[in-house]
């Protein structure tokens, strides 16, 4: 078993000097790096660090995992320090070490204080979770699709067993040099089958990547430290559905609905050359299938449809007669997409629009004056999000009060309307498609993102919001929240075209009154 701890004599000194270092360090890309080349840092570490929106909480968050990456984590970071000139912090390490001679390992430490910051940070994306592993469970291929995709070659997560050296010598740039080339050898050597080795996955745009030469490794999911919340679905109290019943949908059947989860994951090599894997589609359907099975929906999932199946699937979905009884459906689309389309495994698309009229007012009449949810993962375009930096200033500017009817015959109807009279009192009409709501990943031209470990983006906000809040607010708000979370995240991937990259999700709705799940509440009559 691998020792996690750091030497006490080392902790001691992160310990005392933490409130210096959480105010003077500069956690930069160079320094973390630095530690991910020595396998100190995991790729999932460097972008919980990344993520936060200070250097004092990034210098919080480093002090709070050095301690627990191994008797190696000191010596590698004084070495850091040095490298990205803060030799004045690595002198101040330094002559506190040398004050205590202790050598015994712990597992665990809580830096003196938290930068005083904390109101309005950012809950980090990841967790990280200490656990046990041999090198086959550590290892995953993931890659980056993208119309310039390429492998990138990433060291083992796990800090090695070395003893931490007692006094630290200069240490030359060429030295330094030579130690990672042999470190990425013996990775190699372990590793043949492998073009890919990482502990955690960059961002993966949904978009069609660019031909290249596939790769025929095994795709393995290391889902212990990165998994999406798993907090079950909060229950509906009975004084709040009777406070909103009366003016929000009825959801009161048991089960709500039926739900369809319709995930490509892997494409025809032949029929779609051009198509990749979608590497963490499986945690996507899969946390789909969960949250709305909690949710109180009977789930369907199915995987890698031709476009011609997709359409059937969908055909015979809305022809059930269970919708008769239940309160709403759930449609979920997960694949590589175009604007207004998604792919199927044979590179053929199948037009969105078609699949909202599959689900109207004329074709799926069990489902009349009820809501259909559709939330579509999948590209909506090429064009990848850079992102902007914020100036100061207004958020929002309002635009003039100028609306005008479109139709160019201001009045016109009301007139006709009167020529006609009301001479009796035919059937209520409908509109051709009304109480639908259909929540997109990305907006039209963009590209989505998706994390081959953890699933995409827009998924794992989706997620989180449903189980934290659907108990009492309807859905259209929460998809507000969804679009707040999504307009925070950034890419984390150094080197590559999605670094600092961003996402930005919408949703179209057509509903007419709120939509509230209820969760784990059943009326008694």
């Amino acid at each position: 078993m691998l020792e996690c701890g750091m030497l006490e004599r080392d902790r001691q000194t992160l310990r005392r000097q933490s409130a210096v270092l959480c105010k003077q360090l500069v956690v930069d890309e160079l320094l973390i790096q630095s530690l991910l080349a020595d396998d100190i840092l995991t790729e999932s570490m460097a972008e919980s660090i990344m993520a936060e929106q200070t250097s004092q909480k990034r210098s919080w968050r480093l002090l709070l995992l050095l301690p627990k990456r191994g008797p190696r984590a000191f010596g590698s970071f004084c070495s850091a320090l040095r490298e990205t000139e803060q030799q004045h912090l690595y002198d101040l390490l330094m002559q506190s070490t040398a004050r205590d001679g202790r050598e015994t390992h712990i597992d665990s430490f809580q830096p003196e204080e938290e930068p005083q910051e904390k109101a309005g940070q950012l809950v980090t994306e990841r967790t990280e979770k200490k656990r046990e592993a041999s090198s086959e469970d550590r290892q995953e291929m993931y890659e980056v699709s993208s119309t310039s995709s390429f492998p990138v070659q990433a060291s083992d997560s796990r800090p090695g067993s070395e003893s931490s050296v007692r006094e630290l010598p200069p240490v030359r740039a060429e030295d330094r040099s030579k130690q990672r080339q042999r470190t990425k050898k013996q990775g190699a050597d372990m590793h043949t089958d492998r073009s890919v080795d990482s502990s955690v996955p960059l961002p993966t745009q949904e978009e069609t990547a660019a031909k290249r030469a596939r790769t025929h490794d095994s795709m393995e999911f290391s889902l212990d430290a990165d998994s999406p919340i798993n907090t079950p679905v909060l229950p509906c109290t009975p004084d709040f559905y009777l406070s909103r019943c009366q003016q929000s949908y009825s959801m009161s059947s048991s089960p709500r609905g039926l739900a369809l989860v319709i995930s490509n994951v892997t494409f025809d090599p032949c029929a779609a050359p051009d198509l990749d894997p979608r590497k963490g589609g499986e945690v996507d359907d899969e946390v789909l299938r969960k949250v709305f099975t909690e949710l109180d929906y009977i789930v369907t999932v199915h995987r890698d449809l031709t476009a011609q199946g997709m359409r059937t699937c969908i055909e015979n979905f809305c022809r059930r007669p269970e919708h008769r009884t239940a309160d709403s459906c759930v449609m979920c689309l997960l694949s590589h997409g175009v604007e207004g389309a998604v792919y199927g495994t044979d590179g053929k698309l199948l037009q969105l629009d078609w699949v909202f009229e599959t689900f109207d007012n004329a074709h799926c009449p069990f489902l009349q004056n009820k809501p259909k949810i559709f939330f579509i993962q999948a590209c909506r375009g090429e064009e990848m999000d850079c992102g902007v930096e914020q100036i100061d200033g207004p958020t929002r500017m309002c635009s003039p009060s100028c609306e005008q009817r479109d139709a160019g015959r201001e009045g016109q109807g009301d007139a006709d309307s009167r020529q006609r009279g009301d001479t009796g009192r035919p059937r209520i009409k409908l509109p051709q498609r009304s109480d639908m709501i259909c929540g997109f990943a990305s907006l039209k031209g963009t590209a989505a993102m998706r994390n081959t470990k953890r699933g995409s983006w827009f998924i794992q906000e989706l997620n989180t919001a449903l189980r934290l809040h659907a108990r009492d607010t309807h859905l259209a708000d929460i998809l507000v929240q969804v679009n707040s979370r999504i307009k925070e995240r950034e890419g984390y991937a150094p080197g590559t075209a999605h670094h600092r990259c961003k996402e930005m999700s919408e949703f179209t709705s057509s509903l007419c009154k709120d939509l509230y799940f209820f969760p784990k509440y059943q009326p008694q009559y």
